[in-house]
């Protein structure tokens, strides 16, 4: 029963820090109930917000027994068709399966990629979050070339396709030449700051060359 925890290390728990959210006397209430009562609406009241942030957000061992709280205030989750855990210890999730060509180990392929750390903090991605276009990068599916955890990722997906993994460091980043990094001093720096950490992708194929 992986699964839970594992989207859990995926998903941002923005909702939860945010004022209103905070400030609104019902979801206070409401939160107390999704918490099986063991919080009344009163306690939840009178604690004072920085000491609520402290234990509802940043508090993983939280996160974890009570995943609702981690999830972000979105309109609909993606739903996850399956998951599982390689030997090298990456763990998958396939949200869209492709329709069109398979990716075999020694193609190259083009991708978009979001790359956030195991907390859900943005690092990286190929996509603007603002305006929504995308610049895809074209990786060889060669551990030798980029990072042995997106290469397991890629492989047998197909066109079309769109997978979420946990890659732990021993699976990553091991030496600053693997791809894909950014070509940008900033947010280079950023994803190599993170290499020692779990981190998350989220990839859709587009292209077999």
């Amino acid at each position: 029963m992986e699964a839970p925890a594992f989207q859990t290390l995926i998903q941002l728990p923005s909702a939860i820090g945010s004022s209103s959210f905070m400030n609104n006397e019902h979801s206070k209430i409401a939160l107390a109930k999704n918490l099986g009562g063991s919080i009344s609406a009163l306690t939840v009241k009178e604690m004072p917000r920085r000491s609520f942030l402290q234990v509802m957000v940043f508090n993983p061992i939280f996160l974890y027994t009570f995943p609702v709280l981690g999830a972000p205030m979105q309109e609909k989750e993606p739903e996850v068709i399956r998951t599982w855990k390689l030997a090298s210890g990456v763990r998958i999730q396939d949200i869209v399966e492709g329709e069109g060509p398979e990716a075999h180990e020694g193609n190259l392929v083009e991708v978009n990629y979001v790359c956030r750390r195991y907390n859900g903090y943005f690092v990286h991605s190929t996509v603007d979050q603002f305006s929504g276009e995308s610049t895809p990068v074209i990786l060889p599916l060669d551990e030798m070339q980029i990072i042995k955890g997106l290469k397991e990722v890629l492989v047998g997906m197909k066109v079309g396709g769109k997978r979420r993994a946990l890659i732990p460091p021993s699976a990553g980043y091991i030496n600053e030449t693997l791809k894909p990094i950014p070509d940008e001093f900033g947010p280079r720096r950023s994803l190599l700051s993170h290499t020692n950490e779990p981190l998350v992708f989220e990839v859709q194929l587009l292209k077999v060359l």
